[in-house]
């Protein structure tokens, strides 16, 4: 334990944490550079924040957990900003309605960066003049920030994806860097895993939060993965053979979502003629059969999965298949902001990490042992353990230093917006 402990000292040292905040931050505004000012205030559901909202609001959490609680007579630019820009904390105080956000034209989008300015010009003066010991206090929160605005500059890619796809001329946020139009991809191959007794969660030597600790044991039988992702072409075959008219498909919840909302394709499919198209951040686009199916809720995936034959991974299993493996993939790092067709299928497993985040059949639950943290911090991720079920891998949307393989995202069961995906399980015969 004390070698772990060593280790994560050395990464939690000044200088590799400055480094960190400033390429993070820096990428907020990256991001949100190809958008107009018109853009950076709309909401168009109350799932999705306006990416004003992002920015301010990842600029808030070092404000009230890092700033406030360690600069003495800390004050804020405006005192109702964190009445403004908090989001779920309770014990940090009251907060505004999430699903009017886009109500908000005040701070401007300017005052906003001005509020990313300060914060930013008050955490770099901390980084200079903290003494070892009262930073040492504040540096795993300040890694917690870090980490936070990742997860928020993955939203302001998908939540202004939803936003562009109301307005109904199809405007481009921004086009892929390189997506070539994918090849012919052979059938499923299947890798099989042995079953036993396997190590699941975080192992401490890097950062993880709450929810992939604490590590433990656990037995698992005998499974196969799909070497790939199931594409767009495997789904048209769904599609085209009347699943979504056949209630014998789908879970119970799952047929009545279906019925309630009318769907009949996966969220950005738009029937054109007797074509389907696809809404992209590249704009509208005929679809790619051998790209990856994605922006599928769980109840279409597991439907998919059961027409299919097959099933969805434990998030076990697919912790299990990824030990070891390299993250490697199409994040969004690579500036496609899209899914990418399969480069081969040699029957070595692919595709793991990035493209689109992976249903699992797995509800999100607490790992034995589990504790919230203390304080508000510890609403993070223990409160929402209900009613959610487990993705993993990553996405396109994904930063690549954010993933790794004790990673547990989660959402509710019809869930769409985000870049969500599916692969293919069996039990081992």
């Amino acid at each position: 334990m004390k070698d772990v402990e060593t280790q994560r000292n050395k990464q939690l040292d000044r200088n590799s944490l400055l480094k960190s905040y400033k390429k993070v931050r820096s990428f907020s505004h990256k991001l949100a550079k190809p958008l107009s000012k018109e853009d950076y205030v709309v909401q168009s559901m109350p799932d999705v924040s306006p990416t004003k909202w992002h920015l301010a609001h990842t600029s808030w959490f070092f404000e009230a957990f890092v700033l406030s609680k360690t600069i003495s007579k800390y004050r804020s630019l405006h005192p109702q900003y964190n009445f403004l820009f908090n989001s779920y904390y309770v014990q940090v105080g009251d907060r505004h309605s999430r699903p009017k956000r886009g109500l908000i034209s005040r701070p401007t989008v300017d005052e906003v960066y001005e509020y990313r300015e300060y914060v930013d010009k008050n955490m770099l003066k901390l980084f200079k003049t903290l003494n070892d010991k009262k930073f040492s206090k504040i540096a795993e929160v300040i890694e917690i920030g870090i980490h936070h605005e990742q997860q928020h500059q993955e939203l302001i890619v998908t939540d202004i994806k939803h936003v562009l796809s109301e307005n109904p001329l199809f405007p481009t946020y921004k086009n892929s860097a390189d997506i070539k139009k994918g090849k012919g991809v052979s059938g499923h191959k299947w890798v099989e895993f042995e079953g036993g007794i396997h190590t699941i969660g975080n192992e401490g030597d890097n950062f993880g939060y709450d929810n992939e600790f604490p590590l433990h044991k656990t037995y698992v039988e005998p499974f196969s993965l799909a070497s790939r992702l199931v594409t767009n072409g495997e789904y048209m075959d769904f599609i085209n053979d009347g699943a979504y008219s056949k209630a014998e498909l789908w879970l119970s919840d799952g047929w009545n979502t279906v019925t309630l909302n009318n769907w009949e394709a996966p969220l950005y499919w738009i029937r054109n003629g007797n074509r389907w198209d696809l809404f992209t951040l590249g704009g509208l686009k005929k679809i790619d059969l051998n790209q990856p199916v994605c922006h599928l809720s769980f109840y279409e995936a597991e439907a998919f999965a059961r027409w299919a034959g097959g099933r969805l991974p434990g998030e076990y299993e697919w912790e299990i298949a990824t030990k070891g493996q390299k993250i490697e993939g199409n994040f969004v790092d690579n500036g496609n902001f899209h899914p990418v067709a399969a480069t081969n299928n040699n029957g070595t497993i692919q595709q793991m990490y990035g493209d689109v985040w992976e249903w699992t059949r797995s509800p999100y639950s607490p790992y034995p042992g589990y504790n919230p943290p203390p304080g508000a911090l510890g609403e993070y991720n223990g409160k929402f353990m209900c009613n959610q079920i487990i993705l993993r891998g990553g996405s396109c949307a994904t930063s690549k230093s954010h993933i790794r393989n004790s990673y547990r995202n989660f959402f509710p069961p019809d869930s769409r917006w985000q870049f969500m995906g599916l692969r293919l399980a069996k039990d081992a015969k």
